[in-house]
């Protein structure tokens, strides 16, 4: 299958630049999985689609403060952003600014641009513009004073309030982009989904920037998709499967909860190890999936679930999502979940009604 078949068009002014006054106040593109038909609703005409029973699962990750400046001995400004933590004082990340090669030692900037005492030093040059960088001090305890909340490219405007690019159920800390199909929800709307006798239930996958980037295969299995940490506790894998034997369904908010679902269930059904090309093994037949539904397992660890086409879904039996960039790895997990053409005849009408796309943008409901 062609990374081109993944595209759409999309004109410059549907990208959101800025998140709505309310949180809740998005519009919600409704389409019926088996059948396609879109209904045109506001967020908070979600709670019409749910049932007493119902599971919804967020993704709980917290976005960090990841995007640090510094200053070379030259005196050239340098712009790191955190990817993952190696140790407690290296971490791998992507750097902006020139020369930075082995032994280049930066002086790190506080918030207000003055210098503070953390030096950085390019400890291995990797592939393209990341580097392994070790510092001078954990920056745990820090980072709250020398970090700025990263926002994806192709917004171009500041963010006044940075906890508007954070769920308001966020808690541990390590993600570089937020699980953005979560920002729509307000307090007030889950206690609303609680009264109704909806369950709510966390799970964790801490977001690599890497989920978000356009594939650059030509063809979709040709791509790696990198490994994020995730996991699912005992109680909250048991909760899920004991609503799902009471009748309920299982709801996912956002692409990473379901990466988390599903990497959950494929090791209920002891399939572990690399998940990458489990689609290509499941449109081959070389996995079973007899059962419409499998539980969960609990887990804690890397997945590098990738999900594509040909998959087969074996716990998620709704989502919500926000609207995808064109051949990114999110857009083709949706394909997999409701058919590419129905989901890219969903995308136009979209475009067409002037819907708001990408991460401040509105969302999909998928039932």
């Amino acid at each position: 299958m062609k990374t081109q078949d993944f595209d759409y068009e999309l004109p410059q002014e549907r990208i959101a630049q800025r998140p709505l006054p309310q949180r809740d106040a998005s519009r919600l593109m409704v389409v019926g999985r088996e059948n396609g038909r879109i209904a045109h609703k506001q967020f908070t005409d979600f709670l019409d689609y749910v049932n007493s029973g119902d599971v919804l699962v967020v993704n709980n990750s917290r976005v960090l403060p990841a995007r640090l400046f510094g200053r070379k001995a030259t005196g050239g400004r340098v712009e790191i952003l955190l990817l993952k933590q190696l140790t407690s004082t290296c971490w791998q990340v992507l750097v902006g600014g020139r020369k930075l090669v082995e032994g280049s030692q930066i002086q790190l900037e506080n918030q207000d641009g003055t210098l503070s005492q953390i030096l950085a030093e390019v400890t291995a040059v990797l592939a393209g513009s990341q580097r392994e960088i070790s510092f001078s001090q954990p920056l745990d305890d820090v980072l709250d004073e020398l970090g700025h909340t990263p926002l994806p490219p192709y917004i171009h405007e500041p963010l006044a309030d940075g906890e508007r690019y954070q769920t308001i159920y966020s808690r541990p800390l390590g993600s570089a982009a937020a699980p953005t199909a979560g920002l729509h929800f307000t307090a007030g709307l889950l206690i609303e989904l609680r009264a109704k006798g909806v369950i709510f239930e966390s799970c964790t996958l801490h977001i690599g920037l890497d989920t978000f980037k356009p594939v650059a295969t030509e063809n979709i299995f040709d791509h790696q998709i990198h490994s994020e940490w995730a996991s699912l506790s005992p109680e909250s894998a048991r909760r899920i499967n004991e609503a799902k034997l009471a009748g309920g369904r299982l709801l996912a908010v956002g692409t990473t909860a379901v990466r988390t679902l599903e990497t959950a269930a494929l090791r209920s059904a002891g399939i572990s190890g690399t998940l990458q090309n489990i689609s290509q093994r499941d449109a081959a037949g070389e996995t079973s999936s007899m059962c419409p539904w499998k539980p969960v397992a609990a887990f804690e660890g890397s997945t590098d679930l990738y999900i594509t086409p040909g998959y087969k879904y074996r716990a998620v039996d709704a989502m919500i999502t926000n609207f995808h960039l064109p051949q990114s790895s999110l857009l083709m997990l949706v394909s997999a979940f409701i058919g590419r053409e129905r989901l890219l005849d969903a995308y136009a009408a979209a475009v067409a009604e002037k819907y708001r796309f990408y991460s401040f943008g509105d969302a999909m409901l998928i039932i």
